[in-house]
């Protein structure tokens, strides 16, 4: 999940380097000039192992079970614990407090869940918590999968969102908790919405199947074919000439053509996929298929087409 950003102060770092180093070297002393017994040097310790990190806390004594993530150094309690997720991690503060409560941690899984929120941009008011933002915005997402305007409308109460076509376009495409169904009827209500998020899009120096399948990684394709399919292929076909304008100018593309080679691709990833299709379609047979429609496209280029989606697969999976 999110990285944690705190670190050790370095004088916490030196203690308890100097504490391992101790008891891993016995506690051995090395005698001085004047013969007076001087305390050996710590050798710096880099990554030290945990199992003697742990018995060196425990003043060398055997533990059976679970490990206390007390015991450990806090920056690796806060890292174990930022794989869970908000319901274990509520849990978890009830046993480690500090670390289960720590903002740090808080703010890491925020901003790894949903990347983009308009209130990350603010200045946070006084005690304002991450962990309560955290359980918010899981709420927030929750709701929008059951109605995705009620969602919206929840996190703009909180104020996690305000009601801007590019800032609602930033949250969707930075968070992985949206149900693509809901947001499917989100987008299809919401145009302004839509546009703003194709234009987050960069399909520079990428090969046409690639580009269109992180294009509907991030916008799911309608089951169907309709008005709202067609919408999609056109503006990615003109996102696509707008983040490659060399490309255009060497292959001789323009947006109708792109579109119409997505459909062909589309279409394609359907018969070679398909387990209903028996007679699957040649790499000649596409060519010629497509060479009609797009004129300007040369073979070559069409059979690079054919050969991405054999060896890579369905466009819209």
């Amino acid at each position: 999940m999110g990285q944690v950003l705190w670190r050790l102060p370095p004088r916490q770092q030196q203690q308890l380097q100097e504490e391992l180093a101790d008891h891993l070297g016995g506690g051995r002393r090395e005698q001085g000039r004047d013969g007076g017994a001087q305390r050996r040097a710590p050798q710096h310790c880099y990554g030290p192992d945990i199992y003697h990190l742990l018995r060196t806390r425990r003043g060398g004594k055997e533990q059976h079970g679970f490990i206390d993530l007390e015991m450990l150094p806090p920056e690796l309690g806060i890292t174990i614990l930022s794989y869970l997720n908000a319901t274990d991690l509520c849990l978890a503060g009830c046993v480690w407090q500090d670390l289960g409560n720590d903002e740090y941690l808080w703010q890491g899984l925020c901003k790894s869940t949903w990347g983009h929120c308009s209130i990350y941009n603010r200045r946070l008011p006084a005690g304002f918590s991450y962990r309560r933002l955290y359980l918010q915005l899981d709420e927030g997402s929750l709701t929008f999968n059951a109605n995705p305007q009620e969602g919206i409308s929840y996190f703009m109460s909180k104020g996690i969102l305000v009601d801007h076509p590019t800032e609602l376009a930033k949250f969707i495409f930075y968070t992985r908790r949206l149900n693509w169904k809901m947001l499917r009827i989100y987008l299809d209500e919401r145009r302004d919405v839509l546009d703003e998020l194709v234009t987050l899009h960069n399909f520079s120096n990428q090969f046409l199947p690639n580009a269109l399948r992180d294009f509907f990684r991030h916008i799911h394709a309608p089951e169907e074919r309709g008005e709202y399919l067609e919408t999609l292929i056109t503006k990615f076909s003109h996102r696509f000439c707008t983040c490659n304008p060399g490309l255009v100018r060497e292959l001789g593309l323009s947006p109708d053509a792109v579109y119409v080679l997505c459909y062909s691709l589309i279409l394609l990833s359907i018969d070679l996929t398909s387990p209903h299709v028996k007679n699957k379609m040649s790499k000649r047979e596409f060519i010629r298929n497509t060479r009609r429609a797009a004129h300007n496209v040369s073979d070559d280029f069409v059979g690079h087409l054919y050969d991405n989606i054999y060896l890579i697969g369905h466009v819209a999976a």
